[in-house]
């Protein structure tokens, strides 16, 4: 029986409408969870029985050198300025091949913070953009 080894963490790309961009240093929030809705009957007092509510999706917060571009900046300032775009996206990582291996589609998402880098002139650290993207819905595929 072959070994399947585990996937490595840091070998991920992130499209979203059909751009691929890579060289993120991080990527989280890529969950779900279905909400409980608690119910308790008449004819029973003691318990309380359980119900699944409506799904929930996190939010998807993105972290990347700072460069010259400005697109996931300029897609966050729409919203800023009231002109809303939402657009779909994936998070694909990869084998040590460079092929894909798990994509997690996102629904429906807009940047809702973005966060410049903390500058210190004492560092020499990269400097580090954030965004946060939220979506109505998220699946592996």
């Amino acid at each position: 029986m072959a070994r399947l080894d585990p996937y490595k963490n840091y070998r991920f790309l992130v499209e979203i409408d059909g751009i691929v961009q890579a060289g993120f240093q991080e990527c989280s929030g890529l969950s779900s969870e279905v909400q409980v809705v608690e119910y308790r009957e008449g004819g029973d007092p003691m318990n309380v029985r359980k119900l699944p509510g409506t799904a929930k999706y996190s939010d998807i917060t993105l972290k990347w050198g700072m460069t010259d571009s400005r697109e996931l900046y300029d897609w966050h300032l729409t919203a800023v300025n009231g002109q809303l775009q939402r657009k779909n996206g994936s998070v694909i990582v990869l084998d040590d091949a460079g092929q894909e291996k798990v994509r997690w589609n996102f629904f429906s998402a807009w940047a809702t913070k973005y966060a410049a880098p903390d500058l210190n002139a004492k560092g020499n650290d990269v400097a580090i953009e954030t965004l946060t993207i939220c979506c109505e819905r998220m699946q592996r595929v």
